[in-house]
């Protein structure tokens, strides 16, 4: 059995792969390419596509039962009005923070299905549910993985499988600290504080919270 991640090698992924180790969870880390190896099974997959989720799925399969999937990968981009957002920008969020979400999910849900078992958990953002000026298509984007979610878990109440999605503001990484060098970052949320809620969203405990919509907003 193990919990499949995706957008592993990032800097949230990164702190969701240890604690889940650290735990002793057996995870199968997934991202589009890995530069080194880990203490865990990785595989390096494009989930842009639905054959390359399901590719994804199936290599997971040979490695472990798929009992649970966590779901990180996403793009951001922003700072312009709506009259203003370009039509490549559009496409990009929505493919990055929807698209892949679906391909992944769908892939996933075939093993969950038809075990009768399975816990998912995404990642969206404060956005999806706070309106905040020049960020549209990445709200909107998030917002669509919030309504994905939950359709999904009224879907799939009768199968022992939950799935849940966690609102974080802004992640203190080491990425976010370069593109904002002023932030007062102590008011950002932990990647490990995402992780340890990650990690009893999929565990046995959790298996009648289904359809959360969960914030995680620190101090901001």
């Amino acid at each position: 059995m193990a919990i499949v991640i995706t957008g592993a090698a990032g800097g949230l992924g990164s702190a969701v792969c240890r604690v889940f180790t650290e735990a002793g969870v057996a995870i199968v880390a997934v991202d589009r390419q890995w530069r080194e190896s880990q203490a865990y099974a990785t595989i390096a997959a494009d989930l842009t596509t639905r054959a390359g989720a399901e590719a994804m799925i199936a290599e997971a399969a040979k490695i472990g039962t798929v009992d649970g999937l966590v779901h990180l990968v996403g793009g951001f981009a922003g700072g312009a009005s709506i009259a203003e957002t370009d039509e490549a920008t559009w496409e990009s969020m929505m493919n990055l923070n929807l698209r892949v979400a679906v391909n992944t999910i769908q892939a996933a849900l075939e093993p969950m299905l038809a075990a009768k078992h399975g816990r998912i958990a995404a990642i969206g953002s404060r956005a999806a549910v706070e309106a905040s000026p020049n960020y549209a298509a990445y709200a909107v984007s998030k917002a669509a993985v919030v309504a994905l979610i939950k359709t999904l878990a009224a879907e799939v109440r009768d199968s022992n499988i939950t799935a849940n999605v966690v609102l974080p503001s802004t992640i203190d990484t080491a990425a976010n600290r370069k593109s904002m060098p002023k932030a007062d970052f102590t008011k950002w949320v932990a990647p490990e504080s995402i992780a340890r809620l990650l990690l009893w969203l999929t565990s046995k405990a959790a298996g009648d919270t289904s359809g959360a919509v969960i914030p995680i907003y620190g101090k901001a």
